[in-house]
């Protein structure tokens, strides 16, 4: 089905906008930018503009400016994680902490021991190793729903002793 209405004002438009972007300071960003374009306009479904260049040239440059606003975010961001990492600089813990870490590592061996093989080997398969659930299920010779069920308990119990902790 050959394009109508923004869509043929797009094609017709395409390298007027890209030459746009890139005037505007798009660089390199202005092929994505009129790509960005086209898929929002191919999505449009409501009623005509009463004039699509000037539409399409208004969103090409709200895009442009979205697209830097989010870069210059995005530098803010890792520019105070920088700056928060030369502020705080790595640490060994204290005495207290590893111990009260190997205190609260003990009561998690524990809890997994109490609750049973089956749940320890599921909660670790699925969680530390990454396992698949059914893949689990197919394993240990059990349905899917006992996985996700033994999966479940153990959470609740991890949960309740994370409250019990702190």
């Amino acid at each position: 089905m050959p394009p109508n209405g923004l869509e043929a004002v797009y094609l017709d438009n395409r390298d007027k906008l890209l030459r746009f972007l890139r005037a505007r300071g798009a660089g390199e960003a202005a092929e994505d930018l009129v790509h960005d374009l086209w898929l929002k306009v191919a999505g449009r479904s409501d009623g005509p503009i009463a004039n699509p260049v000037a539409y399409l040239y208004r969103a090409a440059d709200l895009l442009m400016i979205d697209r830097y606003r989010s870069l210059r975010q995005a530098e803010r961001r890792d520019q105070a994680w920088h700056d928060g990492q030369q502020d705080h600089p790595a640490t060994a813990p204290t005495p207290e902490r590893e111990v009260g870490a190997r205190q609260e590592a003990a009561k998690v061996t524990q809890l997994l021991r109490s609750l049973g093989d089956r749940k320890t080997t599921i909660f670790h398969r699925a969680r530390v190793e990454g396992v698949p659930q059914r893949v689990i299920a197919a394993e240990l010779g059990i349905s899917l729903s006992t996985v996700e069920s033994d999966l479940r308990d153990v959470t609740r119990a991890l949960v309740k002793l994370k409250g019990e902790i702190r």
